[in-house]
């Protein structure tokens, strides 16, 4: 059936997969945007692993309809919908823990060993039982949770879904032997086990000094069972949360909660955008909404841009609904991400907190979606299938007839213009809660600055002042610079040259200090030592320009010399855990300033946080990008959004070349309405989303003239199969060059999406050997 997994042939392997579709008539011509060919030349299939569907089939559907949207093939988008462990086949994944638990013959055997020591029957099974010793990490604990063991039968992977008993657990029979003794260390191990009847695990009996020969020797005279438990891996916290009183709605919240509990009860498919300011309390909405559709019998799939945001978001909801929250994300490991998905599957679970993947979740009966941050650029994937979770999760909650809350305090351009038209409801939050005011906003012209001090100045007077103002009242600051590394080029002063990654078409990037200083592509990877003397002359006269994150770090060091510095970046961030870590330890206070990309801007609530400063706000406006102005507003927005949570008014300090830019002094004043009326005039004139359709499509070759020519082959293609289209190019792309291979870009614009896909179908299927090299993207958010 539908969802299944089964074992097929392919090729000279044999892999796992999972069932699409039955009852498909041999021979019969399939077409859809995604699948056009004739099925024929079927071979049987080795094996069938599930009697049920293992992923359920309005899941298998909504893969499908991503296929087909965004031109990928099914075989691209079928893997987002399986836990790591379950794309081998037979293995289930589980981790289990061995548990030791005392049979009536071990209680017999005691009693025997009580009457033959003192001549009087001991207490009787019923009254041991009745006083259980608490063992730590025993089975018998009071209050499940989802890292302890678990006590309920296993479900093997592969069976219809009924419980049944783990084929690992074993009793042996019980060795009936006259006058056999129990060793002090026996005797004491029943006693421990009588105290808790439900069992322990060994480990835990190792750690209390009971050797494995001990148990072992039990477990042969029919004194103890052993059986192996399911354990759930905890991707959470060491720590539950600690719950909270509940929270006063402010009039604002109230009247948007009451609105979304309309739609909500109505059952059906809707779209809300809740527009709120920063700070305005769109996650106790969130919260309480969930609550709301979980009582009525429905469950809830909660979307947020990165996984740094997880943990908070997975906290909060935890501490309104407990053990029924999971989590899914990539930076999980694979088994915690295996026992998630499968306490998913099994029912176990009304909420979902994840980032994009996390729409694809084998949850039932949803009957809410909310995508925080809506207008995230993380939402969007950039390999194929080269979906964007947020319209995914909309396609999904019109399957299932439910609510779909979109927030966000700056709106992409086409969520808003959906409810501008009427498309989607806007429920607007204009005021913070307790009526914080937003952060000021100081614009600092650099001009200025670099005329002051010269023009290596990267820190501003303004923030250097506020810097150690902040520090003087033991408050907290963010910088941000959307730009990692120490320096962005090495450039020779005798000949002009700089040092270019061999593989593509950009410079260098030079990371670290001293004799750690390494220049390295932030697209392939490469890496090698910054030479002392230039490769092109052999001149001595090297100089390092721009500057990243790494060098902001060092430049408030230096001026706020007793700080507690951390940057927040992704080179920073490479281990396991350090993300988690660095966070936690700035919400508590033992880091002063925090150095970032763009991570540091999106949702986070640090209420010590008095004061951001921004430096080079215009970083991303000279990017040949339509949308360079929208994602400037977005990000100064965001990231001034993060001042002034707490009781302390917050100061947002910006540093830029074009302090007249509308983007910039819009997100100044957190006048998005405006911004939105300026940028909807150039994207009109123009022609760009949200006003018409685009689909980016690149032509990767290696040859540079064989890139160009390929995708002039294209362009004609397309105007001769629609003449309605509008297609620009072919031209070099941005990025000319990407990995070893060069790339020509075209752009193709219509008012309706199916004829565009279908026309670029159509160019591809006349050139088939066009297809693995060529990348459609659908709605893109990037056209570099």
């Amino acid at each position: 059936m539908v969802g299944s997994r089964v074992v097929v042939p392919l090729g000279t392997r044999v892999v796992t997969g999972i069932v699409v579709e039955t009852n498909v008539t041999l021979g019969a011509d399939r077409r859809t945007a995604s699948d056009e060919r004739r099925i024929t030349n079927v071979k049987p299939l080795r094996e069938v692993l599930d009697a049920d569907a293992f992923v359920p089939p309005d899941v298998v559907a909504l893969a499908r309809w991503t296929a087909d949207y965004y031109v990928a093939g099914v075989g691209d988008t079928i893997p987002s919908l399986l836990p790591p462990m379950a794309r081998g086949g037979r293995a289930d994944g589980h981790k289990t823990s061995r548990v030791a638990a005392i049979t009536a013959a071990g209680l017999e055997a005691l009693d025997v060993e009580a009457r033959g020591s003192t001549g009087s029957p001991r207490a009787s099974r019923a009254q041991r039982t009745a006083r259980p010793e608490r063992v730590e990490g025993s089975t018998g604990s009071p209050r499940a949770s989802s890292s302890q063991h678990t006590a309920r039968p296993e479900l093997v992977e592969g069976s219809t879904g009924s419980p049944r008993a783990s084929s690992t657990q074993r009793t042996a029979r019980p060795e009936r032997v006259e006058g056999r003794a129990l060793s002090p260390k026996q005797r004491e191990a029943l006693e421990l086990l009588a105290g808790t009847p439900t069992g322990i695990p060994t480990p835990v009996l190792a750690s209390r000094g009971f050797a494995a020969d001990v148990i072992s020797r039990l477990a042969q005279h029919g004194y103890v069972s052993i059986r192996r438990d399911r354990v759930d891996r905890n991707p959470f916290l060491a720590s539950d949360p600690a719950a909270e009183s509940p929270r006063r709605l402010t009039g604002e919240q109230a009247a948007a909660l009451g609105r979304l509990l309309e739609m909500a009860d109505a059952r059906e498919f809707r779209v809300a955008l809740v527009h709120g300011v920063t700070g305005s309390g769109k996650t106790e909405i969130y919260i309480r909404l969930s609550a709301a559709v979980r009582a009525a019998g429905r469950r809830v799939l909660m979307l947020v841009p990165e996984i740094a945001l997880t943990p908070a978001a997975a906290s909060l909801f935890r501490q309104a609904f407990g053990e029924r929250v999971a989590i899914q994300h990539s930076g999980l490991s694979g088994g915690e991400r295996h026992d998630q998905w499968q306490r998913i599957r099994r029912g176990d679970i009304d909420v979902v907190v994840g980032t994009r993947s996390a729409v694809f979740a084998p949850l039932e009966e949803v009957g809410l979606i909310v995508v925080d941050e809506e207008h995230d650029s993380s939402y969007k994937q950039d390999e194929s299938p080269r979906y964007n979770g947020r319209d995914v999760a909309i396609v999904r909650a019109q399957q299932a007839r439910a609510l779909v809350v979109l927030g966000s305090a700056t709106p992409s351009m086409e969520s808003y213009h959906n409810a501008a038209i009427g498309r989607y409801e806007r429920v607007v939050l204009e005021r913070r809660v307790f009526d914080r005011p937003l952060a000021s906003v100081t614009v600092v012209d650099m001009c200025e600055e670099y005329a002051a001090g010269g023009p290596h100045v990267i820190l501003g007077r303004a923030l250097r002042s506020g810097m150690q103002a902040r520090l003087e009242r033991r408050e907290q600051a963010l910088v941000l610079l959307n730009r990692r590394g120490f320096a962005t080029a090495v450039f020779c002063r005798q000949c002009a040259g700089t040092i270019d990654c061999p593989n593509c078409s950009v410079s260098l990037v030079v990371h670290g200090e001293g004799s750690a200083k390494r220049a390295r592509c932030h697209y392939c990877n490469y890496t090698a030592r910054v030479p002392p003397a230039c490769p092109l002359c052999a001149g001595p006269y090297l100089e390092q320009a721009g500057f990243g994150t790494e060098r902001v770090e060092a430049e408030v060091r230096n001026a706020c010399p007793g700080a507690r510095v951390a940057r927040l970046d992704r080179d920073a961030i490479r281990r396991r855990g350090a993300l988690a870590s660095l966070l936690s330890r700035f919400r508590n206070g033992e880091i002063d300033v925090l150095v970032g990309t763009q991570m540091i801007a999106k949702g986070h609530d640090f209420p010590r946080v008095t004061l951001v400063g921004v430096v080079s706000a215009d970083v991303g406006l000279g990017l040949a990008d339509f949308r360079a102005s929208e994602r400037t507003f977005q990000l100064l927005t965001q990231v001034a959004g993060r001042a002034g949570r707490g009781a302390r008014p917050g100061e947002a300090i910006v540093q830029t070349l074009y302090p007249e830019h509308y983007s910039i002094q819009l997100a100044c004043r957190q006048d998005y309405p405006a911004f939105y009326e300026r940028e909807l005039q150039f994207r009109r004139a123009m022609r760009y989303p949200p006003i018409v359709s685009l689909v980016n499509a690149v032509v990767r070759s290696r040859t540079f003239a064989g890139a160009m020519d390929d995708a002039a082959d294209i362009v004609q293609t397309l105007r001769r199969c629609d003449r309605e289209l509008r297609v620009l190019g072919p031209a070099p792309a941005p990025l000319g060059k990407l990995r070893g291979e060069y790339r020509a870009q075209l752009l193709v614009k219509g008012m309706n999406r199916r004829k565009i896909r279908e026309a670029l179908q159509a160019a591809l299927a006349s050139r088939p050997d066009l297809q693995r090299r060529t990348v459609v993207d659908v709605d893109p958010l990037s056209v570099l």
